[in-house]
């Protein structure tokens, strides 16, 4: 029986195939609203280390385009996997009972750490009825997401006056019913790591599972404590902090998307697994949510961290964290703008007392500036990388005529 037809308007298969130069230009018309991220044009979702660095995760990932890393017969790739669990553990702290798991982004990460720290909170306590999240407002939505898929309850509570966690709220919020306590490293909102050495203490007093959300900065810190002071603490060799997070799709310049989840011990690894044999297949069991995981996506995580080294990611460190502080000392010099708290690493916010913030970036949007911006309180906001030393200058020549337009 022949299907009905689509409603007008529809986009349906082409009776026929075309050739590769009309998809070529078919695919570089639809990309040419999008923004110009080569270029440092963009605020927040590309990070870009070269042309170079690039390439390589290009070519690493064409080679295994076609192979799920999480399929038992590709050998190569759980190698890689292990090798980056390696790489990663020795930048942020995992002892010798340390381990960890890769996943296609820091979604998953989540959900996952969530799910772990709600097993081992049933093993040990079964009579409580709801448990809940204990979180800073300024955590990702993400662990909303997982709260609401696992039916548990998430409380926010608000941050302090530097745009950091509050040790004291959250130790005067914990009960019975505290599962998970979360952390960032830093806050995607404020660039601010939350105080989790003080955090760690209460969680091991109090028996709460301490997550860190390193998904911007871990890959960017550990390279820059090696030549710089001042950055908090917040890995897994913190007394306390039980899972870590951390993107390989940003800092480490992979190609989208890959993310690494850590445990300091593995006995809390294994309450992540999920195990069914209750049909016709036998044991199925999996690490992850997802079933998939693009092997290239491994490949070229792989190929990267090898290609750059820790010679390569501390220069690329480096010349991030001399860009955030070019950008902040511009800020600075343009009457009006006041940065919020202090960043630890590259991400920036900045507001105003005087004018609306967010007119000032609608103008700057209509000069081909990608916008990011904050609704509570009002500001712009930007994530620093490698590729905005071609247009720092631009852009705060920029931001100061259309202040000076509002003032």
């Amino acid at each position: 029986m022949m299907s009905s037809l689509p409603p007008p308007g529809r986009k349906t298969l082409p009776a026929r195939g075309r050739p590769w130069n009309e998809l070529h230009e078919a695919l570089s018309a639809l990309r040419s609203a999008d923004t110009d991220w080569r270029h440092g044009r963009d605020s927040l979702e590309v990070y870009y280390a070269g042309e170079d660095v690039l390439d390589v995760a290009r070519r690493a990932y064409t080679m295994f385009i076609s192979e799920n890393a999480r399929a038992p017969q590709f050998p190569s790739l759980q190698r890689m996997q292990d090798d980056l669990i390696d790489i990663s553990l020795s930048l942020l702290g995992g002892g010798p009972r340390a381990c960890g798991t890769i996943t296609c982004g820091g979604a998953e990460s989540a959900l996952l750490a969530v799910r772990s720290a709600y097993r081992s909170f049933r093993a040990r306590r079964p009579q409580v009825r709801r448990p809940h999240l204990l979180v800073p407002s300024s955590v990702h939505p993400v662990y909303e997401q997982a709260a609401e898929m696992m039916g548990l309850e998430l409380i926010r509570v608000a941050i302090g006056g530097d745009y950091r966690a509050s040790v004291q709220t959250l130790s005067q919020c914990i009960e019975a019913e505290t599962m998970m306590i979360v952390a960032s490293a830093p806050s995607l909102p404020f660039g601010a790591i939350d105080p989790i050495e003080a955090l760690g203490r209460i969680a091991c007093e109090r028996e709460v599972w301490l997550h860190v959300d390193a998904c911007i900065g871990g890959f960017l810190a550990p390279h820059v404590t090696r030549s710089a002071a001042g950055v908090p603490r917040f890995d897994l060799a913190v007394p306390g902090v039980r899972s870590l997070a951390a993107d390989l799709h940003k800092f480490g310049y992979a190609a989208n998307g890959v993310s690494v989840l850590l445990y300091a011990d593995a006995d809390d690894h294994t309450h992540q697994a999920f195990e069914y044999d209750q049909w016709p297949k036998g044991l199925w069991r999996s690490q992850t949510l997802s079933g998939t995981l693009a092997g290239g996506a491994v490949a070229a995580a792989w190929a990267v961290m090898h290609y750059l080294g820790e010679s390569g990611y501390r220069s690329l460190a480096q010349r991030v964290m001399h860009l955030r502080d070019r950008y902040l000392e511009g800020i600075d010099r343009i009457g009006g703008l006041h940065v919020l708290g202090q960043p630890d690493l590259s991400v920036i916010a900045f507001g105003s007392d005087e004018f609306d913030i967010h007119a000032v970036g609608d103008t700057m949007q209509a000069r081909g500036w990608h916008i990011s911006r904050l609704s509570t309180p009002a500001a712009l906001h930007m994530t620093v990388t490698p590729v905005h030393d071609q247009a720092v200058e631009a852009y705060l020549d920029d931001l100061a005529r259309c202040v000076h337009q509002y003032r």
